[in-house]
């Protein structure tokens, strides 16, 4: 039964003291400095997401100014008011066709969405990413011919309510847009299925000072292909760099730039600003995908950033946005088990491994999330064995608890894959327990487990405890600050 708003209003008002009092910066301490043009993406496919005033508190205290996200979830967007964090905004691609055909709807986007946010003191957005990755080859050419079009009803209307000059228009691309048959970055070209299309986007990037958002993903070129180089995927050197014409590469990240740069050069758009929208390295999910292969990816990479270095045919310093900042335990895994494991912080906030944001290279951990709730200290085991339990419903317990929950770390090659049975079968419950709010109904898998207070973590296999997220958020501050109530009730009573 819903509590009545007025007994709702001092828990809230509570809560957003103690949420207040942790994430409060102390005075006169000096904010930390990421490399400049460094930002990172916070995707929201998870379960439990963390609140997002924490996650932006997060950003400031590890001293990251951009941020990118992939809709325009008001609550999420709010979270960013008076941060001063440079943010883009997304538009899903289910949205494009609409916004393609319809001036009028891509107005009312705009002032719903954008321009509602952006006043003094308020929200700092300075992109639009029309669609995410519209062009992959998996679409088979379904947003094609609608994508432009919506970027210039989109921008026309930013540009009508008077944010031309400070927000711009994108588009984010996969790297798949080009390709070079010699794998020469002088090779390379826009793929000729999309060339008319993207020839027509980069036009239009160049004619509104809009940077060309494209995601490489260094990684996919190790997973893809079992005789790729492993040394070639990071940034600390190879014993055989690869020459084109005068130009040496060391690293497959500067090769696949430059390959975009020549494919730029050959539309004749060389000078348009090219941003990199997602790169990163995920810590599980797959044998490459480890928070040691991450730090060494991560640290390398930015090391690069701080150097300004660029690459061979653009040196300078760059702008890129990590992917990611949270691990998503409910993202798509049809690409990979290493879907749900591209964050740097896990789940709640906890940092995986060593990073230095400021690309100084040095070993230390980034800031955890301050003010995560957790739900209680308790976990979902098998039982021990027991000739009285019907073992043979084991299978298909196990299929239903990874249908609904997230095993992706129990896969060959990851982080639980050396659990024994008995132990992956807990890893399986436990997931679906915790997915499911740690309700009794389901730790019962037709008898076979059973609600433990032990922590069942081994080794590198770990076993979460799910955290308190928005809507369920009230129903634990009830219980932890229950003591409140009767005074509450009291004062609205009397006065």
């Amino acid at each position: 039964m819903a509590l009545p708003k007025f007994l709702m209003w001092p828990f809230f008002l509570i809560w957003l003291f103690l949420v207040h009092c942790q994430l409060h910066h102390v005075e006169g301490e000096p904010e930390p400095e990421a490399v400049p043009g460094l930002g990172i993406n916070w995707g929201l496919l998870a379960t439990h997401p963390i609140n997002p005033p924490i996650v932006v508190n997060m950003l400031k205290d590890n001293g990251i100014k951009k941020a990118k996200i992939f809709d325009t979830d008001p609550w999420v967007v709010s979270a960013f008011t008076g941060s001063n964090i440079e943010l883009m905004v997304g538009i899903p691609n289910d949205q494009l066709r609409k916004l393609a055909r319809d001036a009028n709807y891509a107005q009312d986007w705009v002032k719903n969405n954008v321009t509602k946010f952006v006043y003094n003191g308020g929200v700092n957005i300075r992109y639009v990413s029309v669609g995410n990755e519209p062009f992959l080859r998996s679409y088979n050419g379904s947003f094609v011919n609608i994508t432009f079009p919506a970027m210039q009803n989109v921008q026309n209307a930013i540009d009508k309510a008077g944010y031309g000059d400070k927000i711009k228009v994108t588009t984010a691309l996969n790297a798949d847009v080009y390709e070079s048959k010699t794998d020469k970055p002088s090779d390379g070209e826009f793929r000729p299925d999309v060339y008319h299309a993207i020839k027509e986007i980069v036009q239009f990037l160049d004619e509104h000072n809009s940077p060309f958002l494209v995601n490489i993903y260094p990684f996919l070129s190790l997973y893809q292909n079992e005789g790729f180089p492993i040394d070639f995927a990071f940034f600390d050197g190879v014993a055989n760099p690869v020459t084109d014409n005068d130009k040496e590469y060391h690293n497959v990240f500067d090769a696949n730039f430059d390959t975009l740069v020549w494919s730029l050069r050959k539309i004749d758009h060389s000078n348009v600003n090219i941003v990199i929208g997602e790169i990163g390295w995920p810590t599980d999910g797959n044998k490459h995908g480890t928070p040691s292969n991450a730090k060494r990816f991560y640290q390398g990479f930015l090391k690069k950033m701080a150097s300004k270095t660029g690459t061979p045919l653009r040196p300078g310093p760059m702008d890129a946005y990590l992917f990611s900042l949270l691990d998503e335990d409910d993202k798509s895994i049809a690409p990979g088990n290493f879907e749900r494991h591209w964050g740097i912080f896990r789940y709640d906030g906890k940092p995986k491994f060593e990073v230095d944001f400021s690309g100084n290279g040095e070993n230390k951990m980034p800031v955890e999330a301050k003010g995560v709730v957790y739900q209680e200290r308790k976990w979902c085991v098998i039982k021990p064995f027991d000739k009285s339990l019907n073992m043979s419903s084991l299978p298909g317990a196990l299929s239903y608890a990874c249908a609904l929950g997230d095993c992706t770390s129990l896969g060959a090659g990851s982080s639980c894959a050396n659990q024994s049975e008995d132990g992956s079968a807990s890893y399986a419950f436990n997931s679906y327990f915790q997915i499911s709010d740690q309700s009794v109904e389901a730790c019962d898998f037709k008898g076979l487990a059973k609600i433990v207070t032990d922590d069942p973590t081994n080794g590198t296999c770990f076993f979460p405890i799910q955290i308190e997220s928005s809507g369920n958020m009230l129903t634990t501050l009830l219980i932890k600050v229950g003591l409140f109530a009767g005074f509450s009730l009291i004062f609205l009573t009397f006065m």
